[in-house]
């Protein structure tokens, strides 16, 4: 895949490297962060120059309309290093595309590609050396955007700060996952910000996940805000069921995230013979599979856990296991994904993108 990356950039590099202090075996994922960030500002209509310059804090006025209006939205997107040292990108077309989607949701301005994808290029070039080769070892890509114009009144920001940041990381999730139905709270609405990446819509999740948390489950599957019969997401992935050797998740909807690691999962299932269908899939008949035995599992796929295996579920006080199987299609979804995004399979999508 060739992507556009004319769009100039200052470079001010970092006088010394923290890259020796970070211990690379024991990585707390999105806690460490490389020595270079990338900031470009919107203002007076139109984006200014980028410059990538040292990690560091910066000022910004307390009436920033990010802080009281919520004008903020990130994506998410790993580098991987192959076995010859290459560094490589997947799919960043579409963090572009989504980003903008969600831009223009919250009546933020569109970043070009020049700046979001020749941004990414250029800082990851910069740190590649925090990009460890080896699967399993990525460098999270972190773009965002808020509002930084001033002023408590409840309209749209003039002024915008687009950044990334970049976190060496290894396995989001760990251990076991288990995740509880939610029967009362939404992560989202028709008409709402769901398929937005927004930062609001994380922040939300955090009370009733808390609550989750607390009874012993990692995670929730949200359910449809109207009636609660239909499951639509993971805690912070999309969310994909088994039943029999047909695999299931919900279609993108305004309450749904069209996510990357979903839309690839599915083309690869349908390149390599395994059923797939994109519908709604009701809490009933998870539970009725769960107890017929027709139900074989349920994963969790996004960019940061890829895909994540859940053991049970609890719906209504009661906790279902489920199998534990040797033929685990989320295990070869998951295998056939990173080993292109690892180079180690061919790529026959042309998802990846070299730095």
């Amino acid at each position: 895949m060739m992507l556009k990356t004319t769009h100039e950039i200052d470079i001010v590099s970092a006088k010394t490297s923290k890259i020796n202090e970070v211990d690379f075996e024991n990585l707390a994922f999105g806690n460490v962060f490389t020595d270079h960030m990338l900031v470009c500002d919107f203002k007076e209509g139109q984006w200014q120059k980028p410059i990538i310059k040292p990690y560091e804090p910066f000022l910004i006025d307390p009436s920033a309309k990010v802080f009281h209006y919520g004008q903020a939205i990130f994506e998410g997107m790993k580098a991987y290093k192959d076995e010859h040292d290459d560094v490589w990108l997947f799919r960043p077309d579409q963090n572009l595309d989504r980003f903008n989607k969600s831009a223009v949701r919250m009546a933020m301005p569109e970043i070009p590609e020049e700046i979001f994808i020749g941004g990414v290029k250029t800082i990851v070039d910069l740190e590649r050396n925090w990009v460890k080769k080896g699967l399993g070892n990525t460098l999270y890509i972190r773009p965002f955007m808020i509002a930084i114009g001033s002023g408590v009144i409840a309209q749209p920001s003039t002024q915008y700060r687009f950044m990334i940041i970049l976190s060496p990381a290894r396995s989001y999730y760990s251990g076991e996952v288990k995740v509880i139905i939610a029967e009362h709270y939404s992560r989202a609405a028709n008409g709402g910000i769901g398929a937005a990446k927004a930062a609001g819509n994380y922040s939300s999740q955090f009370y009733p996940q808390k609550l989750a948390q607390e009874q012993g489950f990692q995670q929730i599957i949200w359910t449809d805000d109207a009636t609660h019969t239909k499951l639509e997401e993971a805690g912070t992935m999309n969310v994909f069921f088994r039943i029999n050797d047909t695999i299931y998740t919900a279609p993108t909807s305004e309450r749904i995230l069209d996510g990357v690691t979903r839309k690839s999962l599915i083309d690869i299932a349908h390149r390599d013979g395994i059923k797939v269908e994109e519908r709604s899939v009701l809490v009933d008949e998870i539970v009725a599979g769960a107890k017929d035995g027709s139900l074989k599992e349920i994963f969790g796929a996004g960019t940061a856990a890829v895909v994540s295996p859940i053991v049970g579920f609890q719906y209504q006080e009661h906790y279902y296991e489920l199998p534990k199987l040797e033929n685990s299609i989320a295990l070869q979804l998951k295998d056939t994904l990173t080993k292109i995004q690892y180079k180690l399979a061919e790529d026959t999508f042309g998802w990846t993108v070299k730095v």
